[in-house]
């Protein structure tokens, strides 16, 4: 079996660890030498599932992976505008807000201009064993990849995101009938575009109507069905005074506030991210409606104040019972397909819930500047990105914080291998 050492290891190549790569690269060139990054895909994408050629960013291009920390940097969003010769006509275009396969280009181009952090493609990492010392303490990180080989590292970093949510009710139908919006584009290419599907399309919020106006306009004959447990859609909480919560200076306040606090936050900025639509498919969507019911032709329906309790087979359609909030009745809906908007578990994802479980971790907690919690004396140290809103805010999983974010782990990991005379030894000269 094939073995490397690195300093650092970072599983995953979104954009959380590639911000990483940027910073490293330029804050600390010979850290940089000695990360590699794991990327279980052949190339680097955004949001896989949903690259459709419409769909817009909800963010401002300035933040980017690097902007807000060094707006001098060959690494930002307006360079590879310029590079890709497309600069004047975004300019001309006059929206603050890319494309979603801009930024998915974008991120691919920062992979591709890395000069000293490396990319392994293809690598799904399947468990991060740690290396302990008699007394518990962590020395090292093993982590196991598909292919049987091993990396070791002192410094682990966790930048794979959430895992998709798929509701228990859902847990007995065949999974190739079920489609979770993370592998949409792929999902929905495997059914006839051109056959009557009925189309359930589960959730309220951004992604799920994203795929039920992608399925409708791509599936002509097909009959689309939005349920939803709430009263009707809804647009994004996105006032001036709101966004302030995502400015990265935000998270000192939050990190520090008291847990009732916290609580009240995240529930009353919910609608900033993840309960809303963008003003434009909100009105693409009711237009649409509208029409077809003047046309008398609806094969755009929307389901609201519905729960989902019970999903079955009958022969070879799948029956959905539907529970009314307001009444209680029950009623039946039979689909073909079900595409998922149900959003990520809540949970630490299932690879740092395993580690730390290796670990002997009573608990899964971060600091400030985004370091598991391991027991004391532990020469290792692991840092979990865009999993943190608890601690941090709900702009922990969002590109909003990239830069900075990356900024203070890569401080942390200097101040810690200064501390410990460990990176003296290895120090590169620095690029002009």
């Amino acid at each position: 079996m094939n073995h490397q050492e690195v300093e650092v290891l970072a599983i995953g190549a979104g954009p959380s660890n590639l911000a990483l790569a940027v910073a490293l690269e330029e804050l600390s060139p010979e850290l940089a030498s000695r990360t590699l990054l794991l990327e279980q895909h052949q190339d680097v994408s955004w949001q896989r599932g949903m690259l459709l050629p419409w769909a817009q960013s909800q963010v401002s291009f300035l933040k980017d992976l690097v902007t807000l920390r060094n707006p001098r940097s060959r690494f930002s969003f307006v360079n590879y505008l310029h590079s890709a010769g497309r600069l004047n006509e975004f300019v001309n275009l006059g929206s603050f807000t890319p494309y979603r396969s801009e930024i998915s280009e974008y991120l691919l181009w920062v992979a591709q201009s890395l000069s000293r952090v490396r990319i392994e493609y293809g690598r799904r990492c399947v468990r991060i064993e740690p290396v302990l010392l008699p007394g518990g303490e962590v020395e090292e990180w093993r982590a196991e990849l598909g292919d049987g080989s091993t990396i070791t590292a002192r410094t682990l970093v966790v930048g794979a995101g959430r895992d998709p949510h798929i509701p228990e009710v859902f847990g007995a139908l065949p999974r190739e009938r079920i489609i979770h919006s993370t592998e949409y584009t792929r999902g929905i290419s495997r059914f006839d575009h051109g056959a009557p599907h009925r189309v359930a399309v589960i959730g309220g919020a951004q992604s799920a109507a994203e795929m039920l106006w992608a399925t409708h306009q791509s599936m002509p004959e097909a009959q689309c069905t939005m349920i939803m447990r709430s009263i009707g859609l809804n647009g994004y909480e996105s006032s001036r005074f709101t966004n302030e919560l995502f400015y990265s200076s935000f998270i000192d306040e939050f990190y520090g506030a008291k847990p009732e606090a916290r609580r009240q936050l995240l529930s009353e900025m919910h609608r900033s991210n993840y309960a809303g639509l963008s003003p434009g498919l909100l009105d693409t969507l009711y237009r649409q409606i509208y029409l077809e019911r003047l046309n008398g032709a609806e094969r755009l329906k929307m389901i609201t104040m519905a729960e989902i309790t019970a999903a079955g087979l009958d022969g070879d359609e799948i029956v959905l019972t539907l529970t009314d909030r307001k009444s209680g009745d029950r009623t039946e809906l039979p689909c073909d397909i079900l595409l998922l908007g149900t959003g990520f578990d809540r949970r630490m994802p299932w690879l740092v819930r395993d580690l730390a479980a290796r670990a002997g971790l009573g608990e899964i907690a971060v600091d400030r500047v985004y370091r598991l919690g391991l027991p004391p004396g532990s020469g290792a140290a692991c840092y979990l990105q865009g999993v943190n809103e608890d601690t941090h805010g709900i702009a922990d999983s969002l590109l909003s914080v990239l830069a900075t974010r990356a900024e203070e782990i890569v401080g942390d990991i200097q101040d810690r291998l200064a501390a410990t005379e460990l990176l003296a030894p290895f120090a590169l000269p620095v690029a002009s």
